[in-house]
């Protein structure tokens, strides 16, 4: 018996000896391989804190125009811009012991894990704050036996290579809150319309609440869940001694005002405009695409806020309504765009060449087709100022006549025949000024002084004030045949506004990274191109399309909408079968305006042919309500005259309607009508005399008529 029990007392010391062994051995494996976990997690070095950020555009006046699509909702703040309220509630509610652990805390793990073996399943979660953390940087949200193993991984990586800050900072800027809102800061502002750092302990405990169920917990959704839910970490703060009992009382009383505030998503303000931003940062600021969308980037943008939303307004009221079978379901894109007409807009400080307003259809949901850039069109009569430029840069004055009637001319040394034609066959059948011309938009005047120039001077003066496209040395030029842009045109017209500069379309002032780094930062970009006196002729010269007192054998193209604008303007509109344009500006404000079909319809021209000029005078008087009523600055070297007219010669009692025009001091008129001369001017000037000027007597002996 004796012997019996001390084999039993052997067995169960050997037994006993094992086990201890056996827990020895564990812990010295647990101690080795936490070493070696630790070791590994080092080897690996620090995981990139970046995440998905959204990339925010600014206007002029650094308000948010627009975000990335991609970078969901995010706005990054330090941690030091957090309220103190924010993190004490999160800590309370989602990981008390997270100053205290290396990522993860082994009872909560241990007690998750019997509870999943129990369920059969992995359904319990015991994640830390930096676990989640992890996973909300690196992995999926599946729950699997390897993520958990990666995210142990990716936590002890974080714990052993960024301090505790960093790692709740960057927590703090990537949990989802719910209604797209990603981060504290972006949360703060959708339901309470503050920073993050202003919370009230009610308001911050509120939200911490909310990741655990951003929809179930939602104030907006589940107001009495979420009630429950900040109560219950007022208690935990409680607890962890962040706050009084006497606080949290005041906290649970607190009434909160919930604003709800709409996180604006893709569109906003001038997606035409953005997405020509998004090309230059790509293009010429050399940031690649996936940053673009989801590195946070700050993008300050030359946008003008107000003159965008009155370019829409008035985009939208003078357009005509979409025609009913354009919203037919049945057609292909071809045949609804041939029923829909179009428009652009843009508008440019021409000081700067900053663009301030840009509409690139009528609605962009519909087509993001640019129509500022993307579609090139002929210009029609909107490129006269540059032929006209390029006279008076050889020779010719606002008084130089030719005879306006229907004239063939002999081409490509008499091999060929052009025929252009005046709109509605309305010809003076006498001789027209240069200021007529321009006023009347005579197509025979044009083409003469075209031909006469040669037709590379043209070309020259178009190129120098920044008309990129290819353009043609044939007659049909001087009536606008080349396509160009509406942003090429309206780029054009600037240094007619200037004094003679060119500038360069300017969208990006400057790109901030979240850092603060400047990634790449514009200057306008200006050259003097023009002569300045020439420059402010030509100007004085398209003021006269708004000027009823010329009115003569035809009236003046702008005469319409002459009433809606009360300050001081130029410009020139112009039309062909198929498109009408309006460009014209003040000293602050260049703005084009075009209208047609993308498919190159025809337009009828006493009704669609004048929505462009009705859009750019409403837009241009309430673009610039604020703005101070500048005149065009005379520059030093040029004198003005009262001239007839109609003949170019000084207003006298034969002639005695006026207007005061600008010249070159040293070529103005000197002479008065002469007694032959009707009073309006006309008659005034015979063949013979005619002949005697320079310039007439160049075109006929060159080519006739």
């Amino acid at each position: 018996m004796e012997v019996i029990m001390n084999r039993r007392l052997k067995r169960r010391r050997s037994l006993l000896r094992l086990f201890f062994r056996l827990i020895l051995l564990g812990l010295v494996l647990a101690a080795g391989g936490a070493v070696a976990l630790m070791s590994y997690a080092k080897m690996q070095g620090p995981p990139p804190l970046s995440v998905a950020q959204t990339t925010e555009y600014l206007a002029v006046d650094d308000t948010t125009i627009g975000e990335s699509h991609r970078g969901q909702n995010r706005y990054f703040v330090p941690f030091n811009e957090i309220s103190p309220l924010v993190v004490d509630a999160t800590i309370a509610i989602e990981d008390r012991k997270f100053y205290d652990h290396l990522g993860f805390d082994p009872i909560r793990i241990g007690g998750a894990i019997v509870a999943n073996l129990r369920s059969g399943a992995r359904s319990q979660g015991a994640s830390t704050i930096t676990q989640q953390y992890a996973r909300n940087l690196y992995l999926s949200h599946e729950k699997t036996w390897v993520r958990k193993w990666n995210e142990l991984i990716y936590s002890l990586r974080l714990e052993m290579n960024y301090e505790k800050e960093q790692i709740l900072e960057g927590y703090l800027n990537t949990i989802y809150y719910g209604h797209g809102a990603y981060g504290i800061e972006a949360a703060s502002h959708h339901f309470f319309s503050k920073d993050s750092k202003d919370l009230t302990l009610a308001e911050a405990s509120m939200l911490a609440g909310i990741p655990k169920g951003p929809s179930y917990y939602s104030p907006l959704i589940e107001e009495e869940r979420a009630k429950a839910r900040q109560e219950l970490i007022l208690d935990a703060m409680v607890e962890t001694g962040s706050i009084t009992r006497e606080e949290a009382m005041l906290a649970k009383g607190e009434k909160l005002n919930i604003t709800g505030e709409k996180i604006v998503q893709g569109l906003q303000i001038g997606p035409y405009f953005q997405d020509l931003v998004e090309q230059q940062l790509i293009e010429e600021a050399g940031i690649e695409p996936a940053r673009l969308e989801a590195g946070g980037l700050k993008v300050y943008t030359t946008l003008d806020p107000d003159m965008q939303e009155e370019a829409e307004r008035w985009v939208k009221k003078e357009m005509p309504p979409i025609k009913a079978e354009a919203l037919n379901q049945n057609l292909t894109d071809d045949e609804r765009a041939a029923l829909i007409l179009q428009t652009a807009l843009v508008a440019m400080d021409p000081r700067t060449g900053d663009v301030r307003a840009l509409v690139g259809g009528r609605d962009y949901k519909q087509s993001q087709l640019n129509r500022t850039t993307q579609s090139k069109r002929h210009a029609g009569s909107t490129f006269k100022p540059f032929l006209y430029y390029a006279a008076l840069e050889n020779g010719s004055t606002p008084a130089s006549t030719l005879l306006s009637e229907p004239s063939t001319f002999q081409i490509d040394e008499g091999r060929d025949s052009y025929s252009p034609s005046n709109f509605g066959e309305n010809y003076a059948n006498d001789f027209i000024t240069l200021l007529q011309a321009l006023a009347f938009s005579d197509n025979i005047y044009a083409v003469k002084t075209h031909l006469v120039l040669g037709t590379d001077k043209l070309i020259d003066v178009a190129q120098r004030v920044g008309i990129k496209s290819p353009l043609r040395e044939d007659a049909s030029l001087a009536l606008g045949t080349a396509n160009v842009s509406l942003l090429e045109m309206v780029t054009g017209y600037s240094p007619f506004a200037n004094g003679g500069q060119a500038v360069k379309p300017r969208f990006i002032r400057k790109v901030v990274d979240l850092n603060g780094q400047v990634l790449f930062e514009s200057e306008p970009e200006k050259e003097q191109v023009l002569d300045p006196k020439l420059a402010f002729i030509m100007t004085d010269l398209m003021t006269g399309m708004f000027d009823p007192s010329l009115n003569a054998h035809a009236s003046v193209t702008g005469g319409s909408v002459a009433h809606l604008v009360n300050r001081p303007v130029a410009g020139k509109s112009g039309s062909t079968k198929v498109d009408s344009w309006m460009i014209g500006y003040t000293p602050q404000l260049v703005t084009g305006v075009w209208v047609g079909y993308d498919k190159g319809e025809s337009i009828h021209q006493s009704t669609e042919g004048q929505i462009s000029k009705k859009i750019w005078a409403n837009f241009t008087e309430h673009a610039l309500k604020d703005e101070l009523k500048l005149p065009f600055q005379k520059p030093r070297g040029v004198v003005g005259v009262e001239m007839n007219p109609q003949s170019g010669y000084l207003a006298s009692e034969t002639c005695p309607k006026s207007r005061l025009t600008y010249f070159v001091a040293g070529t103005e008129p000197t002479k008065t009508c002469p007694e032959t001369a009707k009073p309006d001017g006309t008659d005034a000037i015979d063949e013979e005399q005619h002949e005697e000027e320079r310039f007439i007597d160049k075109f006929f002996k060159w080519f006739g008529h």
